[in-house]
């Protein structure tokens, strides 16, 4: 696709060039300064001019002189008699050399441009049949007549099965059945049963929504289609349209088969939203998807699958019955899955006696296939910068800091009070991680920057899978955000702008409480927050709210009162643990990182009974 509109840019830039120097040809001609007599007689008077000559007309009395100068420069004079004018010239004592002007005028105004329009035509004939040709033999770069093709991706031969899917073992049972239908469709079209057309595969990015997909025809042993949907999408009106009706007409010819169009909400957005109206080029090219989808027959054996993050903006019209009319949920995996996708990633991969996968997977709580690759990826690089035959459990340890924090910046020089001030700052949310049941336990400690206004990091480190959050849960979290501030001002008797980020996330998770949990007792079992987290231009603009100010009011009021409450419990907590936090602060400067082993040992070991504090 991007050969096809480098090569009709090409074709258009080089039309446009032929244009400009046709133009300027005639501008030269056309364009030269203004010459009069007079100014022809007083030149020669004065002697400025060195030579004339004269090219008349064909058939005429008319004609020009071509007026060199001494100083190097030339003038054109037009005159309606030559003999006249080639009269005065002798008086002046020049003798002019006479010019058959036929032949000039007629190579200048005619020859020229029509050789230029001749060579322009030829080549572009010849550039529209090399990409007719390559565009039927499968290759060349010359596009320009397909330019309203679709080049979709087209795997026939695929290798990618379910075995190669690790991690979603509901979301591959569900599918097993459109495999079926691929696979034998007589005993369904039997039945009169009518599988469905559309399957939208939705989840977070990185949960192997496309590898899914891939491995659906891979089972099946049928043609796979795959596009973007951004593809479809041309500052060229039509040009969508026009590609979806082709990768249509292109996929009933290879029926039974598979399209699969990743990330559809680039064309599939809820219509009506736009700055463009029903004009809009991206609204056509969802029109006629829409219509395509409607025209199957029953059991043709054209599946269309889909993938998005974002299925909340989709337009309603294409998640319908008799369209995607089964939605798919590819969540992220839990540790039995990550398990799973950890062996998978790790099978061309040396791995030392000390990595355990079974740890590794149940210390990656939230990882998608996406991320646990890229963390055995990373260590292997870690690994072969260090020269080793082997990834170790050690590259494994510092390549997940680097992923879920980023890269310790340890060339950054940083006084020893903002050493300070971080270290107490950590130390306090480290307590917090360490004493409260429900967010812990604490993973590293660090003081050493990772990257614009992060001078340190705590990481914690969940040891399980959470499917909710209760009310308790998020109530630590918040009080966890607010243990740096909290230490800064315990210990200096002032605060730093470096807890914002903590009080931003503390921030926002309290409202959500209130406006979208119902967890507050004050404002009820109400939910004041819109599901569209987006704002569509045209539509939700000019949306009333759909709450007074006086509601607005009181939860503004709830959400300080919860984070004043969370904020006087942590205080507490930290008071209690002065001792601790001095500790700990001490050996983060005298280390910059501690380990887990470490923290809990400034505790002896000890941690506090769940319940205990809250």
């Amino acid at each position: 696709m991007n050969n096809s509109r480098r090569g009709f840019r090409g074709y258009l830039i080089f039309m446009l060039v032929i244009v400009a120097i046709v133009i300027i040809l005639n501008v030269v001609r056309n364009s030269a300064a203004p010459y009069t007599y007079d100014q022809f007689v007083n030149d020669m008077e004065s002697g400025k001019v060195s030579e004339v000559t004269i090219v008349p007309d064909k058939g005429g009395n008319a004609g020009y002189f071509t007026v060199e100068m001494s100083s190097g420069s030339a003038q054109r004079l037009y005159v309606t008699s030559v003999s006249d004018a080639e009269a005065v010239v002798r008086e002046y004592g020049f003798d002019p050399v006479v010019k058959d002007g036929f032949w000039n005028t007629w190579t200048f105004n005619v020859l020229i441009p029509l050789v230029v329009l001749v060579v322009a035509v030829v080549f572009m004939f010849i550039m529209l049949f090399a990409g007719s040709a390559g565009a039927a033999g499968g290759g060349g770069s010359s596009r320009m007549m397909n330019f309203g093709k679709i080049n979709a991706e087209v795997i026939k031969d695929g290798k990618i099965t379910f075995e190669n899917v690790a991690g979603l073992k509901e979301e591959k049972e569900e599918l097993a059945e459109i495999v079926d239908f691929l696979k034998d469709p007589g005993k369904y079209s039997a039945l009169g049963a009518r599988i469905p057309r559309g399957i939208m595969l939705e989840g977070s990015p990185g949960t192997g929504k496309t590898l899914l997909a891939k491995a659906v025809a891979g089972e099946a042993k049928v043609p796979f289609f795959s596009i973007s949907g951004s593809d479809f999408v041309e500052m060229f009106v039509g040009v969508g349209a026009s590609r979806v009706r082709d990768l249509f007409d292109t996929a009933k010819k290879e029926a039974p088969c598979i399209v699969f169009i990743d990330e559809i909400d680039a064309v599939a957005r809820r219509r009506g939203t736009g700055l463009g109206g029903g004009h809009d080029e991206r609204e056509q090219t969802l029109n006629q998807i829409l219509v395509e989808m409607d025209g199957f027959k029953d059991n043709e054996g054209i599946i269309v699958m889909a993938a998005t993050n974002r299925v909340d903006i989709l337009d309603p019209a294409i998640l319908r019955p008799g369209r995607f009319d089964r939605k798919v949920v590819v969540g992220r995996p839990d540790v039995k899955g990550r398990e799973d996708i950890l062996k998978v990633h790790s099978k061309n991969k040396p791995l030392g006696d000390d990595v355990n996968i079974e740890d590794i997977a149940r210390t990656t709580v939230g990882f998608t296939g996406a991320d646990l690759e890229n963390l055995l990826n990373e260590s292997a690089i870690r690994a072969a910068k260090e020269n080793k035959a082997y990834i170790s459990m050690e590259d494994i340890r510092k390549s997940f800091i680097k992923v879920g924090i980023g890269t310790e910046k340890k060339s950054r020089i940083v006084s020893e009070k903002e050493k300070k001030i971080t270290a107490y700052h950590e130390a306090g949310h480290a307590i917090l991680f360490h004493v409260l049941p429900d967010v812990g336990p604490v993973y590293t400690v660090s003081i050493i920057p990772t990257g614009p206004g992060a001078g340190g990091y705590t990481m914690p480190l969940p040891e399980k899978d959470e499917m909710y959050l209760t009310k308790g849960k998020m109530l630590q979290d918040i009080m966890v955000s607010l243990g740096g501030r909290i230490a800064e001002e315990i210990i200096f008797g002032d605060i730093t702008t470096g807890a914002s980020s903590d009080i931003k996330k503390a921030t926002k998770t309290a409202r959500m409480m209130v406006t979208r949990f119902g967890m507050s007792e004050n404002i009820g079992v109400i939910c004041y927050e819109d599901d569209d987290d987006e704002v569509f231009i045209g539509r939700d603009l000019a949306h009333a709210k759909n709450h007074s100010e006086e509601v607005a009011s009181e939860i503004d009021r709830e959400v300080k009162s919860i984070i004043d409450d969370c904020y006087k419990k942590a205080k507490d907590i930290i008071l209690s643990h002065k001792e601790i936090l001095h500790k700990c602060a001490e050996l983060l400067i005298e280390k910059e990182r501690i380990t887990r082993e470490e923290f809990e040992a400034l505790f002896g070991g000890v941690t506090p009974e769940e319940g205990e504090i809250l």
